[in-house]
């Protein structure tokens, strides 16, 4: 996407930001949010919250039937945070506050699975558009521009190599607590990212007129910084 011309200078109501795993979506686009007023909606996090709604239930996972029959009877809501524990927002499951149990390692090894079928992702999508047509929207994720709001009004894809995307992982896993290997995370985003972005439906791509942003040798501010940089050649 090429900045905005004199032709086309209202201010966006959707801000599409897609990119693969831990190249900076949430933590940029929260921040981002927040700034402008706008509510963050993090769209990984349903595929997450029907991965862990489906492994509580003990749903057998290569059951595209059940999984798919649980994704469109789930109610996942997304709220302004409500515990200031590094959480960027809530995320309610069924009613219940379950933002960290859908970042545990055993979501992260099976939600590519659940993501890729086709019935499950068209009944988050459907929630997605309902929610960004309210506009005043940031919305992340890996088919953004591309499928799920492809009319968004800005769409930005942030890329990392694998090796930087992975310290940041660690280091956010090492933040809580966690006993991970830096190795282990490597590998687990490779193969995430050779999941993602083969998969028949919704591949992880960059729109066409998306602006891509690497984030490589970038600080978060300075990320948000080009960001505002394209936004201020728009009318608030």
């Amino acid at each position: 996407m090429t900045a905005p011309t004199e032709a086309h200078k209202a201010f966006p109501r959707t801000i599409a930001i897609d990119g693969p795993a831990a190249s900076g979506k949430t933590t940029v686009g929260s921040l981002l949010a927040e700034e402008l007023g706008y509510l963050c909606v993090d769209t990984g996090i349903m595929y997450r919250a029907v991965t862990w709604q489906a492994l509580a239930e003990g749903i057998d996972l290569e059951d595209e039937e059940s999984v798919t029959k649980l994704a469109e009877q789930i109610d996942i809501d997304i709220l302004p945070r409500s515990v200031e524990d590094g959480r960027p927002f809530d995320v309610l499951i069924n009613g219940l506050d379950r933002t960290w149990e859908i970042r545990s390692p055993e979501v992260n090894q099976n939600v590519s699975l659940v993501s890729s079928y086709p019935g499950v992702r068209e009944a988050m999508t459907r929630q997605q558009r309902k929610i960004a047509e309210r506009g005043k929207i940031v919305m992340l994720g890996r088919d953004i521009g591309t499928v799920v709001l492809p009319q968004a009004d800005l769409k930005i894809y942030l890329d990392a190599s694998v090796e930087v995307r992975a310290k940041r992982r660690y280091a956010e896993e090492i933040a809580r607590g966690n006993s991970v290997c830096l190795n282990d995370v490597i590998e687990s985003l490779k193969r995430r990212d050779a999941y993602d972005s083969t998969r028949k439906v919704a591949p992880l791509r960059a729109a066409p007129d998306a602006i891509v942003i690497n984030t490589d040798t970038l600080t978060v501010p300075e990320v948000i910084a080009k960001i505002k940089e394209i936004l201020q050649q728009c009318d608030p």
